[in-house]
Order: C-alpha cells, then sequence, then structure tokens
C-alpha cells in the first residue's frame, strides 16, 4: 500500500497516495456539518445545522471534528480498513513566531504540542504503522525540484512568507500574516450588501462568486503599498537573499487567481511580479516555474505534491515514525523523528 499524504488546509483537505506527478485523489472542503444527535435529515435540521471548522487560519481549532474529518478521508475517501491501516504523511503549517504576541515561549510550545497530538492520535485512534510530517514550506519547493528557495503562500486564511535554506524553514526570518482568502470572501460580501441590500446571499454563494469572477487590479488603487518581506529577509547571510529569492514560489488556493480579459485586471502573479518591482531592495524575486510534467494548477495544491516527493524517499528509507519508536518514546519523539 502506498503511502497516504493528506494536507489539511483552512479550506480544502488534499488527500491521496503518495504519486507526486498526479493530482491529490481527494480534495474536499474542510469544513463540516455537525448534525442531530439521532442522525435525521428533514428540513428543520437542515435549516438549523451547525457548521464547524477544524482548522482556522492553518492550526487545527477543534480536535474532535478533526479526527472525524480524518476518518472519513481515510476509510471513505482513501479506502483504507480498519484493522489494515498504512503509513501517512501529513503537511504541517509554518510554525513562525507571530511577532503579536509577547510570550513567544508559549506559541513554540503550542506547536509543538500541536504535533505531539497528531502523532498520538494517529497512532492510538487510527492505529497506523508509520507517520511522518513536514512544513509546507518545505513541501512547495520539493514540489517545483527545490531545496532552497522563499515561499509565498496564500491560503484561505493566512499569508506565510518563508525562507528554506538547504530544506529547512529559517524560522527567524519567516512571516505570517493572518489575512487570507476568506478575508476577501468577508469583504466581497459587505460590498454586495451595501449595493444590494434587499437580497441575501450566503457566504458560500459568495466564495463561488469570488472563485469564477475576481482577479488582481492592476495596480495600487485604494489600498497602500504592501510591504515587500524583504525587509525580515535581511535577518539572512547576505549570500542566501539572492539564491533565496531567485527561487521564489506562489502556492496556496488564493495564488491562483487567474488573468481575466478585463484591462484593469491581472492575474495575482503579474500582479506579484509588477508590486516586487516596487521594493527598494536591489535583489528583485523571480518566480520559479513548476515542470512541465507536474499537474495543472500546481499552487493550489503544492504542498500536497510535495509531501507526496518527499514520502517517496522517507518511507523506503525508515526515516520516519514507526509504531515501535512511539510505544518506547511516547509523543514527544516526532521532534526528533521529522524535521
Amino acid at each position: 500500500m502506498k503511502a497516504a499524504v493528506v494536507d489539511t488546509g483552512s479550506n480544502l483537505l488534499k488527500a491521496g497516495p503518495a504519486i507526486p506527478d498526479q493530482a491529490p485523489s481527494l480534495i474536499i472542503p474542510t469544513q463540516m456539518r455537525r448534525l442531530p444527535e439521532d442522525g435525521s435529515l428533514n428540513e428543520s435540521s437542515l435549516s438549523e445545522e451547525i457548521t464547524v471548522d477544524p482548522v482556522v487560519r492553518g492550526f487545527i481549532r477543534d480536535w474532535d471534528a478533526r479526527e472525524d474529518l480524518l476518518h472519513h478521508v481515510l476509510y471513505t475517501g482513501l479506502g483504507w480498513e480498519i484493522g489494515n491501516e498504512g503509513q501517512i504523511l501529513f503537511t504541517d503549517p509554518l510554525s513562525t513566531r507571530r511577532f503579536l504576541s509577547n510570550d513567544i515561549m508559549t506559541f513554540c510550545f503550542n506547536v509543538q504540542s500541536v504535533r505531539e497530538q497528531l502523532v498520538q492520535l494517529m497512532f492510538e485512534t487510527f492505529n497506523i504503522s508509520r507517520f511522518y510530517a513536514s512544513e509546507q514550506a518545505v513541501l512547495s519547493l520539493y514540489a517545483v525540484g527545490r531545496i532552497s528557495g522563499c515561499t509565498v503562500d496564500n491560503g484561505h486564511g493566512k499569508i506565510d512568507i518563508a525562507p528554506v535554506i538547504e530544506g529547512a524553514v529559517h524560522h527567524i526570518a519567516s512571516r505570517r500574516f493572518e489575512i487570507g482568502g476568506i478575508d476577501l470572501t468577508k469583504l466581497l460580501a459587505q460590498e454586495l450588501g451595501k449595493s444590494n441590500p434587499l437580497v441575501n446571499i450566503s457566504m458560500s454563494d459568495v466564495e463561488k462568486i469570488k472563485e469564477r469572477y475576481s482577479c488582481c487590479a492592476e495596480d495600487e488603487l485604494a489600498y497602500g503599498k504592501l510591504e515587500c518581506p524583504t525587509e525580515k529577509l535581511l535577518r539572512l547571510e547576505e549570500k542566501d537573499i539572492l539564491s533565496l529569492l531567485e527561487n521564489t514560489i506562489l502556492c496556496g488556493g488564493t495564488a491562483s487567481m487567474t488573468e481575466t480579459n478585463s484591462q484593469f485586471c491581472t492575474g495575482f502573479e503579474e500582479r506579484f511580479q509588477k508590486e516586487a518591482g516596487l521594493c527598494s531592495s536591489a535583489i528583485r524575486p523571480a518566480l520559479v516555474k513548476p515542470p512541465e510534467y507536474m499537474p495543472e494548477n500546481l499552487s493550489m495544491y503544492s504542498a500536497w505534491v510535495g509531501g507526496a516527493i518527499l514520502a517517496k524517499v522517507v518511507f523506503p528509507q525508515n526515516q520516519l515514525v514507526t509504531k515501535a519508536d512511539y510505544d518506547e518514546n511516547g509523543p514527544s519523539v516526532v521532534h526528533r523523528k521529522c524535521f
């Protein structure tokens, strides 16, 4: 049985066997609906349904819902059999320090505890045989054939900017902005409400409108100029900065915004390159194109593809967490075996 790769985002979950040159076999919404305790489905229950978000802005908020989601993905979506579970690789969100808080050590501890709770869930509840996890920034670079570079991950709930050197994230120079596609959806809903106050449009419909019709403005009109991430990268060695920015990749669902026929709109990639040209630094980011043999729309699931590539390496060579490792050392073994 091939290793399963699971990439759980705030909006979509991508999962499938580790086949790097194919798109993930399962792409489903992360958001779930809580049904009545008796399991009945009628008009009244549907009107009163409660949505549950297991993952918010990249991090797990509801572990019970996450467990239910994984149970559906593994046993129904991927066809695992109870008692014959396989091996699995998870993508991790960027564990950067958010400079909004003074309690840096508490945040780092929380990141570690999330990893430990995940490996505990997989071995004790799902009875998997082997486990591995790696950060999304590293995996996205693997997807385009790089081990060093700078990833700009524009997701549903956050934007992560991370330099990666020889397969390791340089966390002190990383940056997270807790704004993403969901905030654009809310802004669009607000504007639609102003122009059509008598029309009640659900957030799911607004999301569909955004995905189908939205594009990037050609230049700055109403908003202030974007902050350039180069300032954070200056904490790196000067010799590394050029190499990283010359290997910049865009990933995440929001980055897949494409060019339209409008003369006032452009694609996200073109807009990014234009904004990069406004940086005060002499160094300009150069975007790396994915190989032609990779699946289309790679930016939407580049971390998953990178995970599939990595799974081809770590599982055959036993560079992972086994059930024996877990039984002997407990959940903390994940910090020694997964980098």
